[in-house]
């Protein structure tokens, strides 16, 4: 893996983990809540690794063997090359519904889990090849 692209973290309260991310550990505002459908705000270290808030109250409901919808679970992205991110589909495909790939804009993803039930995902900002077989998925998948 390239890098740690990104960090989902879970969160009880959306406004009062957004202001503590911003203005406590004083991370940069990416893109606010009213840029997602539902509760969501991004922020980007220094690094360039992006931490991603969400209050969803689904993770509660969290069953690792058959999962609703990978956006129910705080997970980390792995940001890697084209070629690895599409071995790495073919390999864990199937684990569950709604794994993807999907369509976030600057980049395509792919949830799986690890051997422990760990949601992670795999994401790459490389370009799609023109012969592409597979649908992206994108937000109204989601629910």
């Amino acid at each position: 893996m390239d890098a740690v692209d990104h960090i989902n973290i879970d969160v009880d309260d959306l406004h009062e983990a957004h202001e503590f991310y911003e203005d406590v550990l004083d991370l940069d505002l990416l893109r606010p809540p009213e840029d997602f459908k539902g509760a969501h705000v991004m922020f980007e270290t220094g690094a360039g690794t992006v931490v991603t808030l969400m209050e969803t109250g689904r993770a509660e409901k969290w069953n690792e063997k058959d999962p609703a919808h990978p956006l129910d679970k705080a997970h980390i992205a792995f940001e890697t090359d084209r070629d690895t991110y599409q071995s790495l589909m073919d390999e864990l495909e199937g684990q569950f519904p709604k794994q993807g790939p999907y369509d976030w804009g600057e980049f395509e993803g792919f949830y799986f889990l690890d051997p422990s039930g760990n949601l992670l995902e795999i994401v790459t900002y490389d370009p799609a090849p023109a012969d592409r077989e597979r649908r992206l998925m994108d937000h109204d998948d989601v629910e």
